[in-house]
C-alpha cells in the first residue's frame, strides 16, 4: 500500500504488565489481515514477543514495532513492556507516536505502570485513549471500572462504545445515536455525553446545541473531536476482548476514522541549541523539507548487528541518501531502509514523515540521536522525558584474567539498548556497578547478556537485602 503522512496513525500500547497489550496487538494484526493467524503468548508465537526472554517470562521485556492497514490507513503499533522496572523502554516509545493507547485489564483494573505511563503521555502532549481488555470474563464489573478510571484520570474519560451480551459484542456510541441494550448505561446516554464534552471547545456547535439543535453529525464533530483529544479534554474509552474478537473491529474503526495523523496531533517537543541557549523549534511533517528523524530504540542482534529504529518527523528518508548524526561532521549513507513487523525487517525504498523505520549496522546511531540531511538541523534535539532514577545495583567483576573485554562488550551492548541503565566505577571498592530500576530490570539485563558472556547466577557479596550483588563470567 502506498500512503502519505495524512494516512498514517501511530499508537503506543502502554499499561501495566499482563493488561493484554501484546495479545491486543496480535488481534489487531490478525483482524486487519496483516498476519494469517493469531500467535499464543504461552507458546511464544506472537509477533511482538519474539525475544527468547519475553517467551520465557510470557511478558514483554522490550518494545516491539508492527504495522497493519485498515480503511486505507497505515497503522503503526508499538507494543511496550508493562513491568514497572522496564518503563524506561516504554517511555522511549512515546517519542515516536501521536497517540498513547492506555490498555487496562478489565479484571484487575488500574496498575502502577498504568498511572506512570499516563503521566508520561501527558508530559509528551500525546492524545490518549483507554482500552479495556478481557471484557468477556465472568463476574467482571465494567461499570465500576469505568468509574475508577474517571476518578483516576478525570471525568473526560468517556465510553465511545459499550459492551453488550455479557461482553460478547461491542456497540458503537459515537457514530450511532441509539442502539440495542448494553451491559450498562445506554448508547443514547454515552453518545450524548461525548457530544456534550466535544462541543464545549467549539463555540458555534455549543450555541447550536444549547439552542435545541441536537442534529449535530459525527462529521461535524470530527475537527472538534480531534482538538479535544489534543487538549486532553476527551479520553475515549473502548472495550475489547482479544481472545473472542469483541470490540476489535470497533477499535480499528476508531483508529482509522478518529485518531490523529502526524499532521493533526500536537507537534513533537523539539528544541535547538545547547545549555542556556536552548530554544523551542518547529519541525513540520512535510515530505518536501529537509529530512529529520529521531532514534527511539536500538537493538544489537547477533546476525543483523546494530538495528536502529527511527521515527521520521520531517522530510523523506531514501535509500542512498546521506545523513548526519547531530553535529557530527562525517555523514553516513543509507544502504538499506526497513519497515518492521516485530523482529522481521522488510526492505523499503523510502520513509515519509510519520513513518517508523529501521537502519542497520550504523554504529554512530544511539537512542535519542537526531539524524538529518542539512547542517541547519545540527543542534536539534527532542526534549527527553523525565529521567527514571536507578534504584538498585549489581557489582560486576571478571572471575578469570582475560575476561575483562567480554564484560566490557556486554555492558556496551546493554547500555546501547537501554538508556535507563547506568554504569559507575567505585574506586573505594574497586568495583564497577551497573544500576537499574530494580531487581527485575537487572535480572533482565543479565539474561540479555548471558548468551554472549556466559555469566553464572549472581552470588551475594554482602548481607541479605544489600543493593549490591556480584556475578562473574
Amino acid at each position: 500500500m502506498a500512503y502519505t503522512t495524512s494516512e498514517i496513525r501511530n499508537l503506543a500500547l502502554i499499561g501495566h504488565v499482563a493488561a493484554g497489550k501484546t495479545l491486543l496487538a496480535e488481534a489487531l494484526l490478525h483482524r486487519s489481515g496483516a498476519i494469517r493467524g493469531m500467535g499464543e503468548l504461552t507458546r511464544g508465537t506472537t509477533v511482538c514477543d519474539s525475544d527468547p526472554l519475553a517467551k520465557e517470562l510470557q511478558h514483554s521485556t522490550d518494545s516491539a514495532v508492527c504495522h497493519l492497514e485498515w480503511q486505507g490507513k497505515r497503522v503503526n503499533l508499538i507494543d511496550t513492556p508493562g513491568y514497572p522496572d522496564l518503563l524506561g523502554r516504554s517511555q522511549a516509545a512515546l517519542a515516536a507516536v501521536e497517540t498513547a493507547a492506555i490498555v487496562v485489564d478489565g479484571t484487575s483494573g488500574i496498575g502502577i505502570a498504568t498511572r506512570r505511563m499516563n503521566e508520561a503521555a501527558v508530559q509528551r502532549g500525546l492524545d490518549r485513549i483507554l482500552i479495556i481488555t478481557k471484557i468477556d470474563q465472568p463476574g467482571i464489573n465494567l461499570s465500576e471500572l469505568l468509574a475508577q478510571l474517571q476518578q483516576a484520570f478525570g471525568s473526560e474519560c468517556l465510553p465511545i462504545n459499550l459492551p453488550a451480551e455479557g461482553g460478547k459484542r461491542v456497540i458503537d456510541c459515537f457514530f450511532s445515536r441509539e442502539g440495542p441494550t448494553t451491559d450498562f448505561s445506554s448508547v443514547e446516554q454515552a453518545h450524548r455525553a461525548i457530544v456534550e464534552q466535544v462541543i464545549e471547545i467549539d463555540t458555534e456547535l455549543l450555541e447550536r446545541y444549547l439552542g435545541g439543535d441536537e442534529s449535530i453529525s459525527a462529521e461535524q464533530l470530527h475537527d472538534p473531536f480531534e482538538r479535544a483529544l489534543r487538549e486532553g479534554h476527551l479520553i475515549p474509552v473502548c472495550f475489547t476482548s482479544a481472545t473472542s474478537g469483541a470490540g476489535i473491529n470497533e477499535l480499528l474503526d476508531l483508529i482509522a476514522r478518529l485518531l490523529p495523523s502526524p499532521l493533526e496531533a500536537n507537534p513533537p517537543s523539539f528544541v535547538k541549541g545547547e545549555g542556556e541557549a536552548i530554544e523551542p523549534v518547529t519541525v513540520e511533517p512535510d515530505a518536501a523539507r529537509h529530512a529529520l528523524a529521531h532514534v527511539f530504540k536500538v537493538t544489537i542482534d547477533t546476525y543483523q548487528g546494530r538495528v536502529s529504529i527511527l521515527r521520521v518527523h520531517q522530510g523523506t528518508l531514501r535509500t542512498g541518501m546521506q545523513l548526519f548524526v547531530g553535529d557530527q561532521r562525517k555523514p553516513f549513507r543509507i544502504s538499506h531502509l526497513f519497515q518492521l513487523q516485530g523482529p522481521a525487517l522488510q526492505e523499503v525504498s523510502n520513509a515519509v514523515p510519520g513513518d517508523l523505520c529501521a537502519l542497520t549496522k550504523i554504529d554512530e546511531l544511539h537512542i535519542d540521536a537526531v539524524v538529518h540531511d542539512s547542517r541547519d538541523e545540527d543542534h536539534h534535539h527532542l526534549k527527553p522525558p523525565e529521567a527514571m532514577a536507578a534504584m538498585q545495583g549489581i557489582a560486576i567483576g571478571a572471575a578469570r584474567h582475560g575476561d575483562e573485554q567480554k564484560i566490557a562488550d556486554a555492558l556496551h551492548k546493554l547500555l546501547s539498548e537501554d538508556p535507563s541503565l547506568r554504569l559507575e566505577h567505585i574506586p573505594s571498592l574497586n568495583e564497577t556497578v551497573l544500576y537499574g530500576r530494580g531487581e527485575l530490570h537487572l535480572r533482565v539485563a543479565r539474561k540479555r547478556s548471558s548468551a554472549a558472556t556466559r555469566w553464572r547466577i549472581p552470588m551475594p557479596t554482602a548481607a541479605p537485602g544489600s543493593p549490591h550483588w556480584h556475578f562473574s563470567v
